[in-house]
């Protein structure tokens, strides 16, 4: 497991039926893509986030193949249909084989 590494997330706490909502959501990491030299003059091995999903009340919204192009603390900014009331799950894969997840809920209001 990668040190250091924290997911954050917005969402609105509350929208109507029927509205789309932007989620904005980021996570803590270096993104080490495996291309780079260390001081000893070898690969540094790489090691990222290689994939992102987001659910909201088990439907997919979301799923990210995520390259080691992308920098460091990848952050994405998307829309989302908010039907009902109910708790999107985010989720971020990383090569070692953490999973980091968090889930925020929505109120219809």
């Amino acid at each position: 497991m990668a040190s250091g590494v924290k997911p954050r997330v917005k969402v609105p706490k509350t929208a109507a039926a029927g509205d789309v909502i932007t989620i904005k959501t980021l996570i803590s990491h270096k993104m080490e893509s495996g291309q780079r030299k260390g001081d000893d003059g070898n690969l540094i091995p790489r090691s990222i986030i290689n994939r992102f999903t987001a659910d909201f009340n088990g439907q997919n919204v979301i799923d990210v193949t995520i390259e080691p192009a992308v920098s460091t603390n990848p952050y994405f900014e998307f829309e989302a249909l908010v039907p009902e009331a109910g708790e999107f799950q985010f989720t971020w894969y990383d090569d070692d084989g953490s999973v980091y997840e968090t889930a925020k809920k929505i109120a219809i209001g």
